[in-house]
């Protein structure tokens, strides 16, 4: 699997020891930074993640900064992202099997690697189920157009 993969400096640890799971796995990573503990901008990465998932040049994406917050609501400004911020693992296959989730948030200072690596493994095997939440998901698609410019 093609994973895309960004982080600002407060999540650059844990986006570190994502890489290195996913690659012992043997997934291919886009790594968009950042790259040192430098100060910088979520809503950069996000954006740069958000968008080669919405090109399809990835499969799923994963996102990191200090509580996951800002850099999912930042991709969500993406038509077509459903980026779920999740610090559980019931939280990360729902967000695929019902939402239909393309980009998982994580937060550095509020997930342990341990849990946020499980996490990890459960978004990437979960599958959409469609059905009843296909016609959801088809009412954010509206709401979503709606204001869309």
């Amino acid at each position: 699997m093609k994973i895309s993969i960004g982080s600002d400096h407060a999540g650059l640890p844990l986006k570190q020891q994502i890489i290195n799971h996913l690659k012992d796995k043997s997934h291919e990573i886009n790594d968009f930074g950042t790259y040192t503990g430098e100060s910088c901008d979520y809503p950069d990465y996000a954006l740069k993640v958000a968008e080669d998932i919405k090109n399809g040049n990835s499969d799923l994406g994963i996102l990191v900064c200090g509580t996951g917050i800002g850099i999912s609501i930042a991709a969500n400004k993406v038509p077509g992202i459903r980026a779920a911020l999740c610090s559980d693992t019931f939280s990360a296959h729902a967000c695929r099997e019902h939402n239909n989730a393309n980009i998982l948030a994580l937060g550095q200072r509020v997930v342990g690697e341990g849990a946020a690596l499980d996490i990890v493994d459960t978004f990437l095997k979960s599958k959409f189920q469609g059905g009843r939440h296909e016609k959801r998901l088809d009412k954010v698609a509206k709401i979503e157009a709606k204001y869309s410019k």
